[in-house]
């Protein structure tokens, strides 16, 4: 009998040998995982639209500077819904709780916020989510697909996407450059 261990409020990171086109070198917040499955949000993949642009899709009249905050692809389940990843977590009327600090919400009433300048603080907005069935990331684990650990903040908030790979890496001691794309079992 194995126990499960949940991966929630951590960090999954595409190992260099995994070339599946959708997930390569990405950066994953794990939002939620059970027996049952899990679910997370890709962090650094951007779309070629932006913030204001999504919040105009919304009825949403966006500030000026939102035409500098980018969107990314949160990954390939339900692309055309918006998921905002947020600190704090506030008070929204569809929100996930990943830890005290960090929740999930796809409600608009954030949306609204965030276009008055209000609560949260540090955001980004993901278009779709990465999902996975009963035991299906557990394998993926073990055919090293994903190196995980403890959630960085700063990789999800403070860091240009095109740096977030390495730096979540490097977060946990890990330095990608002299990883290997070849995976093995003892």
């Amino acid at each position: 009998m194995t126990t499960f261990s949940s991966l929630k409020n951590h960090l999954l990171i595409a190992m260099p040998a995994l070339h599946d086109g959708l997930f390569d070198r990405t950066v994953i917040v794990v939002c939620e995982h059970s027996p049952e499955g899990a679910m997370g949000v890709v962090i650094n993949r951007l779309v070629d639209i932006n913030m204001a642009d999504a919040l105009k899709a919304v009825d949403i009249q966006p500030s000026e500077e939102m035409i500098h905050r980018p969107v990314y692809w949160g990954g390939p389940v339900q692309p055309q819904h918006g998921f905002i990843l947020h600190s704090p977590r506030g008070e929204w009327l569809s929100s996930l709780e990943i830890n005290a600090d960090l929740a999930l919400t796809s409600s608009p009433d954030i949306l609204q916020a965030i276009a008055q300048h209000e609560e949260p603080q540090r955001y980004l907005l993901a278009l779709g989510y990465a999902g996975w069935g009963a035991q299906q990331l557990e394998e993926e684990l073990k055919e090293n697909s994903w190196l995980h650990g403890p959630l960085d903040m700063q990789v999800i908030f403070d860091l240009p996407a095109s740096e977030r790979w390495q730096a979540a890496a490097r977060s946990m001691g890990v330095d990608m450059r002299l990883l290997s794309g070849a995976a093995g079992h003892a």
